[in-house]
């Protein structure tokens, strides 16, 4: 049985507060005795991103990685292994440099995290990141891996989420500027050559959240293609790559955070919406395997002919080959939105609980968010879980409203592609 995320959350907070204490001196005694027998590089070689729970995070934090890999660091990284491929969509890290706990169950998130703490001492990880919003399992997993400089956030007059003393340079986080500045500000921090209180006292321009685009396989293009162009047929759907469009819609969203889902009949209606705009159009209804039921239900409601249950059709490695065939996609915040961002697709996304502000799509992407006095309701200052059990900030977003943004969005991807329909 696997863990929920209410009981990681609990796990956190009344076994990492006292478990952080406990550590905090060990830590300590060990820098001190360290600092006098030996002195560490002077800039980071071996450095470790620490970022377990988001795939999309694993998107976001790549111009960091590509800013440290430029400044000579080999990069490891450590995730938990139900997301370790969205590290594969860029290939940023060396396969062999990636670390997974399994979160599946109790024994095997305990029997990983030691053999991990191993592994990173035979490494000899002299930097440790961890990106966590103030999570004390990741605090003491940066604490106890062997790195001698250890960056992180940290609360500083804060109060309610204390993670020990784990960190050796203590980088503010800014709840106002989009997250990846944030993980770049963590860059600086790990590369100063003084210790700045707190880090960092600089400017991250626009121009350095640049994500790289995904390398497309003409093979798995093809294959892509073919599936799309088969299950086509096989619905007697009159369609052709280039002539008529691919709308891609992803009604889920994880787990993690259900208030982030539009409504399953708003989805549906959605697919009416744009099959009266395009009635020529192919849509895609996106999900995992898991997600069949449910996007079969949106499906079923909608009961357009040229919209297709697509759940479980393509790998995870095919993403990007889907993105790059599509042309525009509708999905709730969450991993797609971000992995498209690594191909020209052009998306819509839609914002409830969570800001674009901070998590926004850094790629050809439209937010549309009802901006409530109450939105956004989760944080770093709460662990992102919030009491609402009514969304009504993602209730208020209307057919409309999204229809509006897709026909956007479809314009310039006909521009893009000089196609005239």
């Amino acid at each position: 049985m696997s863990i929920s995320v209410n009981t990681m959350r609990a796990i956190d907070h009344w076994v990492g507060v006292p478990l952080c204490a406990l550590v905090s001196p060990f830590v300590a005694l060990v820098d001190r005795i360290k600092n006098i027998f030996s002195r560490g590089p002077e800039t980071p070689k071996k450095l470790l991103f620490i970022e377990l729970s988001e795939m999309g995070s694993a998107i976001l934090v790549d111009p960091a990685m590509r800013n440290a890999q430029a400044r000579g660091a080999e990069l490891f990284f450590l995730i938990f292994k139900s997301n370790r491929a969205s590290l594969t969509l860029l290939n940023t890290v060396k396969p062999e440099n990636i670390f997974t706990i399994d979160s599946s169950s109790l024994g095997g998130l305990i029997k990983d995290t030691l053999r991990f703490l191993i592994i990173a001492r035979r490494h000899r990880i002299d930097t440790a990141i961890d990106l966590e919003l103030f999570s004390r399992f990741t605090a003491l997993l940066t604490g106890l891996c062997g790195a001698r400089r250890r960056v992180g956030y940290h609360i500083f007059h804060g109060e309610g989420l204390w993670r020990g003393f784990m960190l050796t340079r203590k980088v503010h986080y800014n709840p106002h500027i989009h997250i990846t500045k944030n993980f770049l500000s963590l860059i600086h921090a790990a590369f100063a050559k003084e210790i700045e209180v707190p880090f960092s006292k600089i400017h991250i321009s626009d121009s350095e959240v640049r994500l790289e685009q995904a390398i497309i396989n003409p093979q798995a293009l093809n294959k892509v293609r073919e599936r799309i162009e088969k299950l086509a047929a096989e619905k007697k759907i009159v369609f052709t790559f280039g002539k008529e469009r691919v709308i891609l819609v992803n009604p889920n969203a994880s787990d993690l955070l259900p208030q982030r889902r539009w409504a399953q009949q708003r989805f549906s209606e959605l697919i009416q919406s744009i099959h009266i705009q395009y009635p020529h159009d192919l849509i895609l209804i996106t999900g995992s395997p898991a997600e069949f039921v449910y996007v079969e239900k949106v499906r079923a409601v909608a009961n357009v002919k040229n919209a297709i249950n697509f759940a479980g059709q393509v790998s995870f490695a095919e993403l990007p080959p889907l993105y790059t065939l599509s042309d525009v996609m509708i999905t709730n915040d969450s991993g797609p939105g971000h992995f498209s961002a690594v191909t020209p697709l052009r998306t819509v996304v839609l914002f409830g609980p969570e800001t674009p502000a901070l998590y926004g799509s850094v790629g050809n992407s439209i937010a549309i968010t009802a901006n409530l006095a109450c939105s956004p309701c989760v944080s770093a200052a709460n662990h992102r879980k919030t009491p609402c059990h009514n969304n009504v900030c993602m209730q208020a977003i209307t057919v409309s409203q999204v229809l509006e943004k897709v026909i956007i969005q479809l314009n310039e991807a006909d521009k893009a592609k000089a196609r005239s329909i």
